[in-house]
């Protein structure tokens, strides 16, 4: 049991982007966003007596969408700016109406994945936003709205030093799907909403975005065709020098 957990958990943990050390462009991100987030917060309170909080923890899950997988449709900017204020709101609001932090910490959850997928900015880290704010209020602390002034001095610095670091390391940011190519050979047929009936099919939430998922069925199928005719001529080169002999 243990070695298939083991094989199936390899299996599952995706590539580095850009090779082998595609995740130290993550790790410098990553170290940028949330030192100069928590940075510039504190310069916007003037204080860190503990009164408010000056640096969040979803932020580092944040920071890790952000930074190492930043052409995710849940690490977009939207997503990032809507998901974690929208659900650190709510979790507020609920905390406050509510006054049990069990309850409070549920509820606001629930509400957070439902706002976030009306608003389009489905973003996981929103959902320990919308926790740690409903803790908060519930808590000695007693957390009220002015808490939402860290939390976006948080989330709007790590989003432009994410804008500023991706962009300059030749990750756009937003991301800008691959444009795919004219339909490989024997694809004329296949279309784009080809793709969003299979998802359809399926029924579920791919962390891809459509044009991306096009632009990779093409481009494989391309890279595929070309390495079958390579094979091929190599073989048929052999066979004729055979024939030769």
């Amino acid at each position: 049991m243990l070695d298939f957990l083991k094989s199936k958990s390899a299996s599952l943990v995706p590539l580095s982007a850009g090779g082998h050390l595609g995740w130290l462009r993550g790790v410098i991100g990553a170290f940028l966003g949330i030192g100069l987030s928590g940075g510039v917060t504190l310069l916007a309170l003037g204080t860190s007596d503990g009164a408010l909080p000056w640096l969040v923890a979803p932020l580092g899950a944040s920071a890790v969408l952000v930074f190492s997988v930043p052409a995710s449709p849940l690490a977009q900017p939207w997503s990032v700016i809507g998901g974690d204020l929208i659900s650190a709101a709510i979790g507020l609001g609920v905390g406050q109406f509510l006054g049990d932090p069990l309850s409070s910490g549920a509820v606001a959850v629930a509400l957070a994945i439902a706002l976030m997928s009306l608003s389009r900015c489905l973003h996981p880290p929103g959902g320990a936003c919308a926790l740690l704010c409903a803790l908060g209020a519930t808590g000695p602390a007693h957390w009220g709205w002015a808490t939402l002034v860290p939390i976006g001095a948080n989330v709007l610095t790590l989003v432009g030093v994410g804008w500023f670091y991706n962009n300059l390391t030749g990750h756009p940011w937003p991301h800008r799907a691959v444009a795919p190519p004219h339909p490989a050979p024997g694809l004329e047929d296949y279309t784009r909403e080809d793709v969003e009936g299979v998802l359809l099919d399926w029924n579920e939430v791919l962390d891809i975005d459509v044009d991306d998922l096009d632009a990779l069925f093409q481009a494989l199928t391309r890279r595929v065709a070309r390495r079958v005719a390579e094979e091929r001529s190599v073989k048929d080169g052999k066979r004729v020098r055979g024939n030769a002999a």
